[in-house]
């Protein structure tokens, strides 16, 4: 058991979150490159604008986020990291509350409410303990 938990980034929740939060959109972007379901789950209203090659965009996209928060979480007190992970959060967050209220192509569903809720809670705590994590 103390071999597993040492593969865990730390200290606190945040590395593990990050982590956990990574994990999952590598999961995602594997999703994206397979079919175009959950993409067209995200963009509900511009579903039939959702193509192979915007999925697998969507896909790439996701997994480069991926890549910062897995890398950040366990480099959490690296000043560069923390800020390239933020800056992720607040594309995404950008990204789809702009398809959502400014662009039409997303409603609010269950499609595009984890990434909605993942983003702002994740900005939100990022911006709350920077200072824990990065001695400022």
């Amino acid at each position: 058991m103390d071999t597993l938990l040492s593969l865990l980034p730390g200290p606190g929740l945040l590395p593990k979150w990050l982590l956990l939060v990574s994990t999952i959109a590598i999961g995602n972007s594997i999703q994206s490159y397979l079919t175009l379901s959950y993409t067209k789950r995200v963009y509900a209203l511009g579903g039939d604008k959702v193509t192979p090659l915007s999925s697998r965009t969507f896909g790439t996209w996701t997994f480069l986020a991926a890549l910062i928060r897995f890398y950040t979480a366990y480099h959490i007190t690296n000043p560069e990291c923390y800020a390239l992970c933020q800056w992720s959060y607040f594309l995404a967050f950008a990204h789809f509350f702009s398809e959502w209220l400014v662009f039409k192509t997303a409603v609010l569903n269950e499609g595009l409410i984890g990434p909605v809720v993942v983003s702002t809670i994740s900005m939100a705590w990022m911006w709350a303990v920077k200072g824990e994590y990065l001695g400022l």
